[in-house]
């Protein structure tokens, strides 16, 4: 099906819609010159809803539409896992992480390093972000987006890869560079509506076709019962895909580290809660988040099954001219192509234009955030302690603006180099899993251990990454475990160079704890109720 005049009328009136109410959003009010905290944490104002719908659209991009999707076309139900348990996490993020990092007043994840432990440790973790987020994060974004619409516009060739790559580019800097976290976070909640709805409209059209005789309900039942394989939650061992999901593992083991890592101590993550009117409202945001992310596997991994069903046409499948030719022969197949493969297929013209809008919507919030976040630490645990410790909110709101310039421009530069990867959602979870089990145990050392002192943190952090690469190219252990045993592994290391150093006496930075800190409100537990019991139960329904 072809991409349509009213196609092409949609998406620009989307874009046009998103950069008008961003632009709008971030416009300063009279006699009121934008400062920092209004540039980096939109003047702690906002509610609930805005923050739940902000954290889904910086989390959901290309990597979980086109990355995950290829994952559920490769390996099938089991990667909503990654989905799932981030519900869990969202909620312990919110109970126990957000009271003390709200209390500390942050406006960056470096900084709580610096009031925990030291500047010359903040300052190397602040690096390493920086790093993390143009080479890996900005760059595999942007590089999978303007994949999926160049296969999408029918060309799929890679020849316009560089121009979609410009363009998402081009698109997150017209609003983000000037407004700041307002117009990132505000952006977000249309970006929310639009990936949600565009998703399941995917998904249903998808189902629809994916049997003769039609029909969403019969398709989910058809590829429910040919490919049964592909619900299965808990993988057993010897399945092709164990080592990416290692059984029960996921659930007690390296998913955690993963999942406490992104949702808790990530920069363009959790930055929206520290723009939160109070805690409470950050907390209701949380949960509000941890729903809506029961549903992305609904949007991301169902349409990658059917995808793999059209492909593989066992018996009572529609015959469907060209899906063998579009992923490959058996041995080489390319599945990352499963999502927009099933849009340039059978979207109907009008609705393609909302469907690419949801995904362009998916990877510009996502691009929108980092950069936001890139500019935040930059400017704050680098330019003002570093370059200009008297620098005034005019000088620091402009350094952010041509840190997002800069981070952009070295993106789109280094993003045609990532070339074809056949699961780069996965390829994304094992390269990070090499250095976040050590950041991770830093931070949780750090929240929760009186004792632990600088140099601990300095060794705990140093020596975890010798030891994950030594699991990951001198055993056969599954990357997920890998990360479990480098994270307890980090932990102990901190533990005992702190006890030595400091002959068991707390650490003067130590964190004073208290069970009032950590009360919450009654609509944050229900929502943990609610949760844990739509959680039992798939789990037990897909084991």
């Amino acid at each position: 099906m072809e991409f349509g005049l009213i196609d092409y009328i949609i998406f620009a009136s989307y874009a046009i819609l998103i950069v008008s109410v961003g632009l709008w959003v971030s416009r300063s009010k009279k006699g009121h010159e934008k400062n920092a905290e209004d540039y980096f944490l939109a003047s702690k104002s906002l509610p609930w809803w805005a923050i739940g719908a902000s954290l889904i659209a910086a989390n959901i991009s290309a990597e979980q539409f086109i990355g995950m999707s290829g994952s559920g076309f490769s390996l099938g139900l089991a990667i909503a896992s990654y989905e799932w348990m981030a519900a869990i996490t969202l909620l312990i993020v919110g109970k126990f992480f957000l009271p003390i990092f709200i209390e500390k007043k942050l406006y960056t994840i470096p900084e709580f390093v610096e009031q925990r432990y030291s500047t010359n440790l903040k300052t190397i973790l602040a690096v390493f972000w920086i790093a993390l987020f143009i080479f890996v994060n900005l760059t595999s974004v942007l590089f999978l987006g303007a994949k999926a619409l160049d296969t999408i516009l029918g060309v799929g060739d890679g020849n316009y890869i560089m121009i979609g790559i410009l363009g998402l580019a081009f698109f997150a800097a017209a609003y983000s560079i000037w407004g700041g976290l307002s117009a990132v976070a505000w952006t977000d909640v249309i970006q929310v509506i639009l990936l949600v709805v565009g998703g399941l409209i995917t998904s249903v059209i998808a189902l629809n076709h994916v049997t003769p005789d039609g029909g969403v309900f019969h398709g989910l039942g058809h590829i429910y019962n040919v490919a049964g394989d592909k619900f299965q939650m808990i993988l057993q061992k010897g399945h092709p895909s164990y080592s990416d999901l290692p059984g029960i593992a996921v659930l007690v083991g390296g998913m955690w580290v993963a999942n406490l890592y992104y949702w808790g101590f990530n920069q363009y993550i959790i930055q929206r809660t520290f723009a939160a009117k109070s805690l409470k409202e950050a907390q209701k945001g949380i949960a509000f988040a941890a729903f809506l992310k029961m549903i992305i596997p609904l949007i991301v991994v169902i349409p990658g099954i059917v995808a793999y069903v059209m492909w593989s046409a066992p018996e009572g499948t529609a015959a469907i001219e060209g899906a063998k030719e579009a992923f490959g022969a058996a041995g080489s197949v390319n599945y990352d192509k499963a999502y927009p493969w099933l849009i340039s297929e059978f979207v109907p013209s009008g609705f393609k234009g909302l469907v690419l809008a949801a995904l362009a919507a998916a990877i510009v919030s996502s691009l929108a955030s980092m950069l936001n976040s890139t500019a935040t630490i930059f400017t704050m645990d680098i330019y003002k302690p570093y370059i200009n410790k008297n620098a005034t909110d005019k000088q620091t709101v402009t350094v952010g603006r041509i840190t997002v310039l800069t981070s952009l421009i070295i993106a789109c530069m280094v993003a045609p180099l990532l070339g074809t990867i056949k699961e780069m959602f996965q390829y994304i979870q094992e390269y990070t899993g090499l250095v976040s089990p050590g950041i991770l145990g830093v931070f949780i050392i750090g929240l929760f251990y009186k004792k632990s002192t600088n140099n601990g943190a300095i060794w705990g952090v140093i020596l975890s990454v010798p030891i994950a690469l030594a699991l990951k190219f001198w055993t056969k252990i599954p990357w997920m475990n890998q990360m479990m045993i480098t994270w307890i592994a980090t932990m102990i290391i901190i533990a005992v160079v702190s006890y030595i150093e400091g002959k068991g006496k707390d650490d003067p930075k130590g964190i004073t704890l208290s069970r009032k800190l950590f009360a919450t409100e009654p609509v944050f537990n229900i929502s943990v109720v609610i949760i844990s019991i739509i959680l039992v139960v798939l789990y037990t329904i897909f084991w």
